[in-house]
């Protein structure tokens, strides 16, 4: 039942996450990355201290602060401007996919700081999964001009950061609450982001544009949905699922992300999307059948 829980946590996690690769996209044509950032985090960080203020929850670290300053820096901060960057200089299909090669760096992270084994099973599946990637993606993106291949290599440093900052997370899942991880994590973001939100304001003026219906509901969805809900559901799923099997349970983002690029921003599917779709979801189902889950539990 907790594997259960943990997977439904972390499917909505990924799905919500490739929507917003769509729209951070829509707001990236009038807002600059770090300050849509700042506005994110804020946004989220408020959601988030009011719920902890409801349940009495606190929000001062007493252990492990370290890590739980490498998350916030690490794994909201670094990451998500990664994200931001590279899909500004790609596109949002390529950020979709791209930053699903977080599993691979997690599962590595996995073994040298959580001694969590890999099994024979967790590795096809991954295989199967980063396969599934590189033929929705194809070469294209990773062999085109100076500015796809900028937003590539922004999108890998993501990716990296990624599956750093969700080891962590499992790492102190039994000393804070899913909440409060989050909460702390993105305080810490948000303010790592100012300054360069700061840097970014000089000289331009786009305050009435935030005002705008399709702007203010993208910013809505980026900080709430995205961020303070999507960072909590994802901080839960880890503390419930082992480190290896959570992180393919990022793979489903490229599955809404494409999709939406397609659908919203009349990016171009084929073929490979669907191949590689298939992949994805035979690897997932491999690495959530009962006995990989037990085999996993064992070795905990």
């Amino acid at each position: 039942m907790t594997n259960v829980k943990g997977a439904l946590c972390l499917s909505a996690a990924a799905s919500i996450w490739g929507g917003m690769y769509v729209a951070s996209k829509y707001v990236l044509a009038v807002v600059p990355p770090f300050t849509l950032m700042a506005i994110r985090y804020i946004i989220a960080f408020i959601v988030l201290a009011i719920i902890c203020r409801y349940n009495r929850i606190s929000l001062i670290p007493r252990t492990n602060k370290f890590i739980l300053f490498q998350i916030g820096f690490f794994g909201y901060f670094l990451s998500i401007a990664g994200q931001f960057i590279g899909t500004k200089l790609s596109s949002a299909h390529m950020g979709a996919v791209i930053t699903t090669l977080s599993p691979v760096f997690q599962s590595a992270f996995a073994i040298w700081l959580l001694q969590e084994p890999l099994t024979a099973r967790q590795l096809i599946s991954i295989t199967l999964s980063f396969a599934g990637v590189l033929i929705m993606n194809g070469m294209d993106g990773f062999t085109g001009g100076g500015h796809l291949q900028t937003g590539a290599f922004f999108l890998l440093l993501a990716a990296l950061f990624w599956g750093y900052y969700s080891v962590l997370v499992r790492k102190i899942s039994d000393h804070y609450s899913a909440l409060q991880i989050t909460a702390i994590g993105v305080f810490i973001a948000a303010a790592a982001s100012l300054p360069a939100a700061w840097h970014e304001l000089k000289g331009l003026e786009f305050t009435l544009v935030l005002t705008t219906g399709p702007v203010a509901f993208s910013l809505f969805y980026i900080g709430v949905i995205s961020t303070a809900g999507a960072f909590l559901l994802w901080n839960k799923g880890l503390a419930l699922v082992p480190a290896h099997q959570a992180g393919l349970f990022f793979f489903l983002q490229p599955l809404v992300g494409s999709f939406l690029g397609w659908a919203v921003l009349d990016e171009h599917l084929s073929w490979p999307f669907y191949l590689g779709s298939l992949l994805i979801l035979v690897a997932v189902y491999l690495v959530m059948q009962p006995n990989a889950a037990a085999a996993t539990e064992r070795h905990r």
